[in-house]
């Protein structure tokens, strides 16, 4: 079981800061996501320019996730 949490525009588009998810067998992040995009629709407004993090640290989509393990889902934020 990973926690997937969301931010900004993801927290929105899910209408939740976080959830469980769990995964069978070994999990990569792409697999984590692409369940996140299926649960709530909303997040495919900003798919394409979200990072992933797990575990606080910025990751590629085919690196495998572990139970207990923490996915960050983060949108581009704009500021000034």
């Amino acid at each position: 079981m990973i926690t997937m949490v969301y931010f900004a525009q993801a927290r929105e588009a899910a209408g939740r800061s976080s959830e469980r998810l769990d995964l069978s067998g070994t999990p990569k992040v792409a697999e984590a996501f692409s369940r996140a995009l299926a649960l709530h629709p909303g997040l495919k407004t900003i798919e394409k320019v979200i990072k992933i993090a797990v575990n606080e640290e910025i990751t590629s989509e085919n690196v495998s996730l572990r139970d207990g393990d923490r996915v960050a889902l983060l949108p581009p934020v704009a500021g000034g």
